[in-house]
């Protein structure tokens, strides 16, 4: 009922006056709000991952599952490795977003466009090698036939980055081959080689399992593990408990400590947030929980190694998911995320320009009643000099038109009776002049 008498007397000239500079404010900050505004999330996405059968490609399965119910595809693409991943994921050509990138490779191509959402796992080094006693230090295989991994795996990169370390120059050492996976298994188990590194982003762990059971075949337990660490930053250690991997055969049969890089979960720096988020999300399903090398929660974490963490993914683990993606379905969150970034500059400006509007109204009706009431105050003042008739005409015509002047003024009926107000005190004047009264002198004299 407000509202209707509220319609029926308001002048909408003066409303629209009042409120257009304001409404122009509000359409301004919606228009700020559009420009940065972020587009929805795409539907697809691609990750690079590994050879068929690694680790990395079974982990990629998973998060594939799991985008699946979030309306989200995940395209995934075969690689030879993390090198070739993280060569795919600065090749600008390459149609990938994300990919699982182990430790230490960084330095091999430019990452400033790299962002790391967290890392994901251990990726434990498996040396393994024929002796008949057990080898201190790997400068012990100089001259061996040594298996390195494929050209592009993490696995080849690091083995380089460790021989070289030790003394051995693998450029110059005709006796390393870049065997992997299960035709390393099959030649140390055959004694075509003498040793191998194995990685699971080169090689499926059956393979692994299959030499940690092999006759005549040792796994290297690392002795100098903390130098290790300090020369290649991004290497952990992991102490390796008896029967850790087989606890009936009790293998291994001792304490074995392995040298691991974390693998990390990389992406290019243009990845949209939500799209961080479910990814994130689903490295805490497939990662979280506790295994052999790792306790539960452990992964994945903002561990910064040779990536920095991007800001999407530090706001999720401080905070996790936003109130919308929690309680609502991921394609509607997008969308109430979107209008929130709109709606909240124009909300800033809208609230307080809602209070304004009525006072700002109210003042400019206001004005023009007070305008007159300026007009006739100084006429008054020059009535007060005025002695004779022939001075008092002109003021009679003018309040005349002033009289005129405000009959015509169009105000609300809402201020009508100020309006009135102002006519009785035009007619107080009118009657001074017809009395021909010249000052306050004159009327007290009189009086």
């Amino acid at each position: 009922m407000r509202l209707v008498n509220f319609l029926r007397v308001v002048s909408w000239r003066d409303l629209a006056a009042t409120s257009t500079p304001l409404v122009l404010a509000v359409v301004v900050a919606v228009l700020i709000g559009v420009r940065f505004l972020q587009p929805a999330p795409p539907t697809t996405l691609t990750m690079v991952s590994g050879p068929d059968g690694s680790a990395f490609r079974r982990a990629a399965d998973h998060y594939q599952a799991i985008l699946a119910r979030s309306g989200i595809t995940l395209r995934i693409v075969a690689s030879e490795g993390s090198q070739d991943n993280l060569r795919q994921l600065t090749n600008p050509d390459a149609d990938v977003d994300v990919g699982l990138v182990q430790g230490g490779l960084a330095g091999t191509v430019e990452t400033d466009d790299l962002v790391s959402l967290g890392s994901l796992f251990y990726e434990p080094l498996f040396i393994f090698y024929r002796a008949a006693a057990p080898m201190q230090r790997l400068s012990e295989l100089r001259g061996r036939r040594i298996a390195i991994g494929p050209e592009g795996s993490g696995t080849h990169a690091l083995a380089l980055a460790l021989l070289k370390a030790n003394g051995i120059d693998p450029h110059n050492d005709p006796a390393l081959t870049d065997l992997g996976g299960a035709a390393v298994t099959r030649a140390l188990m055959a004694g075509r080689i003498d040793a191998a590194f194995l990685m699971s982003d080169s090689s499926a762990n059956e393979n692994v399992t299959a030499l940690l059971h092999a006759p005549g075949v040792r796994l290297f337990s690392v002795t100098q593990p903390d130098a290790y660490a300090r020369r290649f930053r991004y290497l952990g250690k992991l102490d390796i408990g008896a029967g850790t991997f087989d606890l009936g055969v009790n293998i291994p049969s001792t304490p074995v400590t392995l040298l691991a890089p974390t693998v990390e979960l990389v992406a290019r720096a243009g990845l949209h947030p939500a799209l961080s988020d479910l990814l994130i999300e689903a490295a805490r399903e497939v990662h979280g929980h506790a295994g052999l090398l790792h306790t539960a929660g452990e992964f994945p974490a903002p561990l910064e190694h040779e990536y920095a963490i991007s800001d999407d993914a530090a706001r999720y683990y401080k905070s996790g998911k936003s109130f919308s993606y929690r309680h609502l379905p991921f394609w509607l969150a997008t969308i109430v995320d979107r209008i929130v970034v709109v709606l909240i500059p124009a909300l800033i400006l809208l609230i307080p320009a809602l209070r304004l509007i009525p006072f700002l109204y109210s003042w400019r009706v206001r004005r023009r009643i007070h305008r007159r009431y300026a007009e006739l105050m100084a006429l008054e003042r020059e009535a007060l000099a005025a002695t004779s008739e022939e001075q008092r005409k002109p003021l009679r015509r003018r309040l005349e038109e002033i009289d005129t002047a405000v009959i015509n003024l169009k105000i609300p009926s809402s201020f009508a009776d100020q309006l009135y107000v102002l006519r009785e005190h035009m007619k107080f004047v009118r009657e001074r002049l017809a009395a021909g009264s010249a000052s306050p002198a004159g009327r007290a004299g009189s009086a």
